[in-house]
């Protein structure tokens, strides 16, 4: 199999992969090395170079057979990987080596060790001023697009296409699918209103749902459609 694997969501919802089984006590890392992954990843995030859906397009946007053969931190180490010499701050040569031979590049913004646990505390809020009111109401039956963009989304290849209902109403917030692009800070926020979206299990996997499943999502305005009352 080639190609590109577009979300890491859909995993979780896709036929073919069998049930999730916890592992009980699951340990938060399973190698030495992924504490340390996920440290740089956050710093880096914190920079201000790139967005968090930058970051999450580059993971999507592996090649299939290596996002499936990777474990979890594995995935995001291949991605900050992508993200540093896509920036021009490393080169293959010392990503392979682990040694730095070009300056250092100059970041919007560094995140200093003291104040790690505030800045993650604190996270990043999304909610932004509405330019419009909010085309959908909780109770409202909506349809969600069926469309297979080639960019980052947020909405899972499982619910596509499928009617649910809107349960809650969120405000408006960052929209990824435009949050992911650009080159160069300030990113492009294109705010929308954000919704709960609840489907019946039956909707999204037919015979094979369990009984009385329900599946919420949190979906984007540009992501729905209406649909007329029952």
């Amino acid at each position: 199999m080639t190609g590109i694997w577009r979300t890491s969501a859909d995993l979780g919802g896709l036929p073919g992969f069998g049930r999730v089984e916890p592992e009980a006590d699951e340990p938060l890392f399973h190698a030495s090395w992924e504490p340390m992954a996920m440290a740089i990843t956050v710093a880096l995030g914190a920079s201000g170079r790139w967005t968090i859906d930058h970051s999450r397009s580059a993971r999507e946007s592996l090649p299939v057979e290596r996002y499936r053969a990777n474990t979890y931190y594995q995935i995001w180490l291949d991605a900050l990987e992508t993200q540093l010499l896509r920036y021009g701050m490393a080169t293959t040569e010392e990503l392979a080596t682990g040694e730095m031979r070009i300056p250092p590049v100059t970041l919007p913004r560094k995140l200093a060790a003291a104040d790690v646990a505030a800045t993650l505390a604190r996270g990043a809020p999304t909610e932004r001023p509405a330019t419009a009111p909010a085309r959908f109401s909780p109770g409202d039956r909506v349809r969600t697009s069926a469309a297979m963009p080639t960019g980052h989304t947020r909405l899972p290849v499982y619910s596509r296409g499928k009617v649910g209902v809107v349960r809650l109403v969120h405000g408006a917030h960052v929209y990824p699918d435009v949050h992911a692009t650009g080159e160069a800070p300030p990113y492009a926020e294109d705010p929308q209103w954000l919704y709960t979206v609840e489907f019946d299990g039956r909707e999204l996997w037919g015979d094979d749902a369990e009984p009385g499943t329900t599946v919420s999502i949190d979906a984007w305005e540009p992501y729905l459609e209406p649909v007329s009352p029952q």
